[in-house]
């Protein structure tokens, strides 16, 4: 990895640098001389022959390996850096803002240069030299000191303060990341548009296949070849576009300084220029050169995602809103009576007293414990929404203290900033402050959150933040975070209000729990606090469809765990869609039906004993797959490798799967392509894999890699396929929660390669603390198969964990017929196991093994 970090000299006052996103100072190494000028000098990266070119006029980077140019920066001369000013009419120097869409106000600086500037990459936007060579001010323009949008005056007290740099990919053709926007997996190109906004904004019913704000913002690109996999991030809080074009690159691209390397006027480039309207430079590059590399780079910079409880990863019911404790204990009954399975039931704003979070409705939730309790026996639990916009009331604890302690978000003049949001009037607490944080956990104790109980987790939404009569429906940007503008920190205000839950939840249990906290809006870093979901979609086909991108998106920047609404949010689904969006949410890693209030209820058995029947199988297959899931996301807290995957990922030199988005992985032994179209009666799905072999998981039918398989479907029908060479573990017990399954025995599913081998992993603890990290209690386990022999190993022997779980069954795929099976137990005992074998399909099935799922074992057959 390489850091570029651009900053003012001496600038008027300090530009904001973003705190808290990386888990520590990355570690430096020296760089040596390899060769210079007077114009130049080359550095040596380390490993690979690769080396960093200096050039100072034109200012340039060129990070090249061997002969090879792997990424240019500025060569396009786009850097702009607005230094801080003073106004020439008054000499208060408050911090600046800018409302409404930056870009308009900036293309017309950023198009208009001419070519000679566009060569030199010497422009300076703010500051201009005379005859003498005397720095003069630019003259002030309308906008630089104030702007107005619709009805908001911004009063940017401290002028324009932008910052942008170009980057070139030569032999780049697909780009991919820089969520949240419902689009494309891979990005488009943006000439003649608007380029991809990053600016968490609280967007109602947005629009698809647009490059416009949404509720995230992660300002990671991940390039993609044959030859390399790459990533930018770009550490930047403010409101920043991305601009993308994509072209053929001839020699002059990369200058004089590399008139060696051969390029032909056919290699493909994408051009990638980064625009941020405060701040300062500062941008990670990630030379892979796989795809695990890089999302390894990103982990060591960001973190890796949150461990989840197990039951989070589990089905949700949810909608806006569950009236009160008898509707909740009533929705509860109808998954008993309907025989499907959940683990959490959710309650939406109307549970408050008056939209007073941290509080309960006392006609409607008048005992909490009880109706938390009742879930409890079950083994159930409940989350309730707390978002950061406070009821300005002095009747009202939480607003009391906050404005006691001057916790509030300021507006420009000192005062605390107030807002609309759903309460009526509102103030924002400032989650940039670490001791506002630190209250705000300290009020999650069941001391302090009357009503609360263990089994209660928290959803934060609103958090971009929403402020339904500002600016795009969100904070001025010259409202104060201490001597900081809204504008410097924008982005960042999300992550920070889950940070603060979570840590809340943490607390509350004496740092033993586990927590599990939703958010709207977040950033860079994110991951390591909790769970994402798309926001307010739609009960459409584009938006079910468009839910498979936007998850991808945001695995591949280090965010796992994500979903979306199931149904959609807004609008009634029909009962078609409503199947399908349940058998593909069953298959992401968050698995929440969600709507609005004013839909008509749409719980699994209000459609119709036949739909019901799907509804429930779809979450029934969920459940199933719960131990893989487990150990996906084990893995991924582990190493920071995405648990839903672009087919690319682990088939990096195959082009057919690089614009691959309808269909994914699931880690790298599940293929998964929903059904999204209306009517369908068929999918083609794209088989990856020269020489490999991939199983139907329902029929374990067998069907070979670099294909496209043409799949007649039915209501029932979600095409599912296990790699050959694969082991997962299932527990095909379900039962109503997970809970109720974690003592459960295992069945393994061991598919065969055409090399007829197999491994895979079990990951077994305690399901919901930390104990796994803290005293290592935990099992994990190496499967693998080969020789006709299948073992058990132990991956981590210096782990203490005893489990009750055991292997009931084992189902060979792809196999031939043993005549006979005996399992070698660890002290040396040996037994002969019963089996069956299906000539048809080629499945051994192995009855009662009856080993501890924690024990040392060995199954061979003759």
């Amino acid at each position: 990895m390489t850091r570029v970090k651009i900053n003012e000299l001496k600038p008027l006052k300090p530009r904001y640098e973003v705190p808290d996103v990386l888990i520590s100072d990355p570690i430096t190494e020296a760089l040596s001389v390899v060769a210079q000028d007077e114009n130049s000098l080359v550095l040596s990266l380390g490993g690979k022959d690769q080396r960093l070119i200096v050039s100072a006029q034109p200012f340039r980077l060129d990070i090249v390996e061997g002969p090879q140019v792997l990424m240019s920066l500025n060569s396009r001369g786009l850097l702009a850096f607005e230094h801080l000013r003073a106004r020439k009419d008054t000499i208060s120097h408050k911090i600046s803002s800018t409302v409404g869409s930056m870009w308009d106000s900036l293309k017309s600086m950023f198009s208009s240069k001419s070519e000679s500037e566009q060569a030199t990459g010497q422009e300076n936007v703010e500051q201009q030299t005379n005859e003498d060579g005397q720095i003069k001010e630019e003259e002030d323009k309308p906008g630089m000191w104030e702007e107005t949008f619709k009805s908001h005056t911004d009063s940017k007290p401290n002028g324009p303060s932008s910052i942008s740099l170009d980057f070139s990919l030569p032999g780049v053709e697909h780009v991919y990341g820089i969520p949240e926007h419902a689009d494309t997996l891979k990005l488009k190109n943006t000439d003649g548009s608007d380029p991809y906004r990053l600016y968490n904004l609280d967007v109602f019913q947005y629009e698809l296949h647009n490059p416009m704000a949404l509720y995230g913002a992660v300002p990671v690109l991940i390039s993609h070849s044959n030859d390399r996999t790459m990533g930018i991030f770009w550490l930047n809080a403010a409101e920043t576009w991305v601009d993308i074009s994509s072209n053929t690159a001839g020699k002059t691209v990369f200058g004089k300084i590399l008139d060696f390397v051969q390029v032909s006027n056919e290699v493909p480039q994408t051009d990638v220029r980064w625009i941020s309207e405060s701040g300062l430079i500062d941008v990670f590059i990630m030379l892979g050169p796989k795809p695990a590399d890089v999302f390894t780079q990103y982990a060591s910079l960001t973190g890796t995602q949150s461990f989840p409880p197990l039951s989070a990863l589990a089905y949700h019911q949810c909608r806006w809103n569950y009236n009160d404790q008898e509707d909740v204990k009533t929705v509860d009954q109808g998954f008993d009576e309907h025989d499907i399975p959940y683990d959490f039931i959710w309650l939406d704003i109307e549970h408050a007293d008056g939209k007073r979070y941290f509080t309960w409705d006392p006609s409607n939730f008048p005992q909490p414990k009880e109706m938390l309790q009742g879930l409890m026996d079950k083994r159930r639990k409940l989350v309730a929404i707390v978002d950061p916009h406070i009821r300005v009331d002095s009747g009202y604890k939480i607003h009391n203290e906050i404005r006691s302690k001057n916790f509030y978000v300021k507006n420009k003049d000192g005062g605390d900033y107030e807002g609309w949001c759903w309460p009526g009037n509102s103030g924002y607490p400032d989650f940039t402050n670490p001791e506002m944080r630190a209250w705000w956990a300290s009020q999650f104790a069941y001391d302090q959150y009357e009503g609360s109980m263990e089994n209660q987790y928290i959803w934060n939404d609103m958090n971009e933040p929403s402020v339904f009569n500002g600016p795009e429906v969100t904070m001025h940007k010259d409202a104060l975070h201490g001597v900081w503008e809204h504008r410097d920190v924008h982005n960042l205000y999300g992550l920070y209000v889950q940070k603060a839950t979570a840590d809340g939840l943490i607390l509350r249990s004496g740092g033993v729990q586990r927590p599990f906290v939703l958010t709207r809006a977040f950033f860079a870093g994110s991951q390591r606090y909790g769970a994402v979901w798309t926001g307010d979609n739609a009960a459409e086909w584009g938006h079910l469809k468009v839910s498979i991108p936007m998850c991808l998106s945001l695995g591949l920047v280090g965010i796992s765990f994500c979903g979306a609404d199931v149904g959609g949010f807004f609008k009634h689904p029909s009962a078609e869609l409503l199947v399908r969006w349940y058998q593909a949410g069953a298959y992401q890693p968050f698995f929440r039906a969600h709507a609005h209030i004013d839909t008509p209820r749409r719980e699994p058995w209000l459609f119709g004993p036949e739909n019901t029947a799907l509804i429930r199988e779809a979450i029934r297959q969920r459940y199933a797959l719960l131990p893989y899931w487990y150990q996906l996301f084990y893995n991924t807290h582990r190493t920071g490798q995405p648990v839903m995957r672009p087919l690319w990922v682990e088939y990096p030199d195959d082009v057919a799967t690089f614009s691959i988005e309808d269909e994914y992985l699931i880690g790298k032994d599940l293929l998964v392509h929903p059904v999204t179209d209306e009517g369908a009666t068929g999918v083609t799905a794209y088989l990856p894999g020269k020489g490999e072999v991939w199983y139907d998981v329902h029929t374990f039918q067998k069907h070979d890699g670099d294909q496209s398989l043409y799949i007649p479907v039915t209501m029932s029908s979600i095409p599912v396929f296990q790699r050959g060479g694969s082991i997962i573990c299932r527990k095909d017990r379900v039962r109503r929660s997970s809970s109720c399954m974690e003592n459960d025995p295992y069945t393994l599913y061991v598919a065969l390669s055409s090399q007829g081998s197999a491994e895979g992993e079990l990951y077994i603890d305690d399901f919901h603390t930390f104990s796994f990290e803290e005293a290592k209690q935990f099992v994990h386990r190496h499967l693998s198969f080969s020789a006709n022999t299948l073992s058990s190993r132990n991956l981590a022997p210096d782990s203490q964990f005893s489990t009750a779980s055991w292997i009931e069954k084992i189902v060979i795929i792809g196999g031939s017929q043993p005549s006979s099976v005996t399992l070698k137990n660890a002290d040396g005992t040996e037994s002969a196991l019963e089996f069956e074998f299906d000539s048809t399909l080629a499945v051994l099935t192995l009855r009662k093994p009856g080993v501890n799922a924690a024990a040392d074992w060995t199954v061979v057959l003759r």
